[in-house]
């Protein structure tokens, strides 16, 4: 494998990365690659948990920062190698998120006395299960690591401040009946029909549209999967729909899944995975100084990100990072240049303290 240059510039690093094929649970290409690229660089302090990489400057700084990117993608989909058309550079994992982990692989090999001391965190296993997530085990095995100021999370955000984030929670909604052959099908009763009913409260529901420190949330409550039969000429005794509620950071996960029972009352509804979310915390004085260097306005995350993870420690966090987010896990993904360009320079800046 060809080492990772961090002497070259950001998007041919990106590049670098991307052809690093790194599908969650395969990060061990790309995590070798990182920290063999850091660990020579004399101003750090290089550990690796797993397929984790963290570089910190010790500095002695009155202000600690963690800037953090995965480093793994959702699977190929016909889009490596990367390549770079005018202006854009396409290839799985450019916009989600290797425009960003670039990004921070430059400023932690060419800032080597920022005016704050910063955390650089490259972790594993985001685009998959909670269990397999990098700053879950990191902030479980050595949460040290992890304590800051304030944190950056570099998904794609068009290059703008999004803050906070929405939780997320998914539950299985199932209805029964009694399996007859179809050709007496009066003397069964068909579970998927039943689930008509589900349907019917889904497309009829309404989202709520909270406003929160001035940015607009949006939630959503929608059927992802549905699943029921036993075979073409059997009447089904169970359908399964599968539901996704993406809530307001004003909500609790106890209230989101209260919420979702009280929607679905009468049925068996059975919560199989929940995240909570993250509040803006405009209000706190790192991510006001962080949003004044930056420039630009700030939107509210529609998607849930890990700085849910950071704000549950108590550390106000943000999502700042280059690409079009509804760009993430497509074919066409790609990442436009400048994004990646700006987001260098204006976190360059704030590090150096200009």
């Amino acid at each position: 494998m060809t080492p990772l240059d961090l002497s070259t510039d950001a998007v041919t690093l990106t590049r670098q990365l991307v052809d690093i094929e790194s599908v969650s649970r395969n990060e061990q290409a790309i995590a070798d690659a990182v920290e063999t690229a850091l660990t020579p660089l004399a101003h750090l302090v290089v550990t690796r948990r797993g397929n984790t990489v963290v570089a910190r400057t010790d500095l002695g700084r009155s202000e600690r920062v963690v800037i953090a990117g995965h480093l793994d993608t959702v699977p190929l989909n016909d889009n490596l190698p990367s390549r770079l058309e005018g202006d854009l550079l396409h290839g799985l994992g450019t916009c989600d998120m290797k425009g960003g982990d670039a990004v921070i692989l430059r400023l932690a090999a060419t800032v080597p006395e920022p005016v704050r001391d910063v955390t650089f965190i490259l972790y594993e296993g985001e685009e998959i299960e909670a269990e397999f997530n990098g700053l879950k085990h990191l902030a479980e095995s050595d949460p040290d690591l992890m304590t800051a100021d304030f944190a950056i999370l570099m998904e794609p955000s068009n290059a703008s401040v999004e803050a906070g984030c929405q939780g997320t929670l998914r539950v299985e909604v199932r209805t029964t009946g009694e399996r007859a052959h179809s050709a007496r099908s009066w003397r069964g009763v068909n579970a998927i029909h039943g689930a008509a009913e589900v349907l019917a409260r889904l497309n009829a529901y309404e989202a709520r549209r909270p406003v929160i420190d001035g940015l607009e949330y949006h939630e959503g409550l929608n059927a992802v999967r549905i699943g029921g039969g036993v075979a073409g000429n059997v009447i089904p005794d169970e359908c399964v729909v599968e539901v996704n509620f993406r809530f307001a950071p004003d909500r609790s996960e106890a209230e989101a899944e209260q919420f979702v029972r009280e929607f679905f009352e009468g049925y068996d509804v059975r919560l199989t995975d929940s995240a909570p979310g993250a509040l803006p915390g405009l209000d706190r004085p790192a991510a006001k100084a962080f949003v004044e260097a930056v420039g630009g306005g700030v939107n509210p995350k529609f998607g849930w990100t890990d700085v849910a993870r950071f704000t549950g420690l108590g550390i106000p966090a943000v999502n700042y990072g280059p690409g079009d987010p509804t760009l993430a896990h497509k074919q066409e993904e790609h990442v436009p240049v400048e994004h990646i360009e700006r987001c260098e320079a204006r976190l360059r800046a704030w590090l150096e303290g200009r």
